[in-house]
């Protein structure tokens, strides 16, 4: 069963191994660099390690700040791709941000050129909208 576990002294060094499967290094970022953002903007910024059962088997970083929740940073590693976790995962990050930050809708900011994750999160229900900030476009979800 997969779960999102807060990042704390017995976990993140374990976090810093994960590794995304992606062509370009810049569609996502590294999980130091994540945690690093999250400490810097503090209460908005939510980072999550995932966990299938009890095997560490990705990293999120949530925004829950000024009533626009995103989902910033997601990867599950290149161990346990190809398995349901990742659409598991996106599923349990939409629920914690509905449940948790009272979500009405969810963002998610894709690089245009990254047709793989827009294809992922499309299958999920969310759609391309017009907003394009630098090389993102932001996918969105609306919440019942």
């Amino acid at each position: 069963m997969i779960t999102l576990r807060a990042i704390d002294e017995d976990n993140y060094k374990q976090c810093f191994d994960l590794k995304a499967p992606v062509e370009k290094e810049a569609f996502v970022d590294s999980v130091t660099y994540s945690l690093a953002e999250a400490w810097v903007y503090g209460p908005d910024i939510k980072p999550f390690a995932i966990y299938d059962d009890e095997t560490m088997v990705g990293f999120v970083s949530m925004y829950v700040g000024e009533e626009n929740p995103q989902i910033i940073n997601f990867l599950i590693d290149c161990a346990f791709q190809k398995k349901g976790l990742g659409t598991q995962a996106a599923k349990a990050c939409i629920d914690c941000l509905r449940n948790s930050y009272g979500a009405r809708r969810v963002s998610v900011p894709v690089a245009l050129e990254h047709t793989a994750a827009q294809s992922f999160w499309s299958k999920l229900g969310f759609t391309l909208s017009d907003s394009i900030e630098d090389g993102y476009v932001f996918m969105r979800l609306s919440l019942p």
